[in-house]
């Protein structure tokens, strides 16, 4: 596999503005004499703090072409919306002004912090700013090695082997432990089709054993088939020009029945999209693997909040492995070794599709470290497309964002093209 051919994008909390388009808010300034910039702007940070401006430098230096000398200008505060009069300079300010010898004017600053290099360079323009790169404490977002590209690229081509090969095309969720290059789950969509309703609760009681066993040995190792990844790669470029009606993430209010081809009704549940099934299976490996820590993490033997000597929020198990015949003698020994994992904590899953709002959140509870998707959601994504939940400060967990352009792939005429599909499917 070339991994060049491949692009990942990270998709940052905020979405990025073109240059003239830079949301801007006014603010007062002044030339000031350099002998009084420090003890100006320890007034300035008392009476008037640029609280919602922490990326914008409070002075600016610019060196003069005819003297020769640093020229600094300094910001006094925030303008009044819609005024362009110095009349309304706040009385704390206005008495530093013949002290310090100001000559107060009104300019504009960037409102919102850059999310990339190229738009601060836009900003300072402007007025300096500011730039620091999220992170979040997540390796990865400044660039992966090659190694990881590699990685990144085989597990998402499995999610695309698992939608391609399901019949209606449906969306793929893959979750990885990246520590080990592991498969931890991997499912699709549920769907069925059917020409009369059926009630899909029994299909929520299923057995996770064979899936759990199947799921938890396989390694990136044994994703290595170029041959049958090129396949793949086309066969979704061949579906996707096919209705999209059955992608659960694609299509969240109209579960209940979607025509297809075959003139029968597909239906899914509305819980059981892709992103969701594999926590599910997620937890129940966990189960399948840790049976003796089972009792600790029930809720029917949780202890009560405020006592002393409640969980940890990272559980910690025995070191004993589940005793059965059906796990190969490797996993047996890993297990040993192993403490029962915390939800989805530190892990990666990758998407076909962008999820929904309900699968971007379940994902923030489940901790999960990173998601990759392979094509936008322009009608319910929660990661770029119309929301950026990524973004949302009052949440207790925040992961990293990342796009992976399929190699050889217009993906601006596919985004498009998928646009429109997904308005055919909505009637609009």
């Amino acid at each position: 596999m070339d991994s060049d051919e491949w692009k990942i994008i990270h998709i940052p909390d905020k979405p990025s503005f073109s240059p003239e388009h830079q949301p801007i808010v006014k603010v007062y300034a002044s030339v000031i004499k350099p002998k009084f910039a420090n003890t100006l702007v320890r007034h300035l940070c008392k009476i008037a703090p640029l609280e919602d401006l922490r990326h914008v430098k409070r002075v600016r230096k610019k060196i003069l072409p005819d003297h020769g000398e640093p020229q600094l200008t300094v910001i006094l505060c925030l303008a009044p919306e819609g005024d362009n009069h110095l009349n309304d300079l706040p009385h704390d300010v206005q008495k530093l002004v013949d002290p310090y010898e100001l000559s107060p004017f009104i300019t504009e600053v960037c409102k919102y912090a850059a999310v990339s290099k190229e738009e601060w360079e836009e900003q300072s323009k402007i007025w300096p700013t500011s730039f620091h790169p999220p992170t979040y404490n997540i390796d990865g977002i400044g660039g992966f090695s090659e190694e990881e590209t590699q990685s990144i690229c085989k597990f998402m081509r499995l999610a695309i082997d698992l939608a391609v090969s399901n019949k209606p095309l449906v969306n793929a969720a893959v979750i990885v432990d990246p520590s080990v290059r592991r498969i931890i789950a991997s499912e699709t969509d549920q769907v069925y089709t059917s020409s009369s309703p059926r009630d899909m609760t029994s299909e929520e009681t299923i057995f996770f054993k064979e899936r759990v066993e199947a799921n938890h040995c396989q390694s990136i190792d044994r994703v290595t088939d170029d041959a049958s990844s090129e396949m793949c790669l086309s066969g979704i470029l061949e579906k996707l020009n096919s209705s999209l009606s059955t992608v659960a993430c694609l299509n969240p209010w109209q579960w209940s029945v979607q025509p297809d081809d075959s003139d029968k009704c597909t239906q899914w549940h509305p819980l059981r999209h892709a992103s969701m099934v594999a926590i599910e299976s997620s937890s129940a490996r966990d189960r399948f693997l840790f049976p003796n820590s089972v009792e600790s993490f029930c809720p029917d033997h949780a202890q009560p909040s405020n006592a002393a000597d409640s969980p940890a929020k990272k559980q910690k198990t025995s070191n004993h492995s589940p005793e059965t015949p059906d796990v190969q003698n490797d996993r047996k020994e890993e297990a040993h070794s192993m403490e029962r994992p915390y939800l989805c904590t530190g892990y990666d899953i990758f998407l076909l599709w962008e999820p929904c709002p309900m699968c971007a959140m379940a994902l923030v509870h489940q901790r999960v470290k990173r998601i990759f998707y392979a094509f936008p959601n322009p009608t319910a994504g929660s990661l770029g497309s119309v929301h950026r939940l990524q973004g949302e400060k009052s949440l207790n967990h925040h992961y990293a964002v990342f796009r992976v352009l399929l190699p050889g792939y217009d993906h601006n005429a596919l985004d498009q093209s998928h646009n429109c599909i997904t308005s055919t499917v909505y009637g609009s």
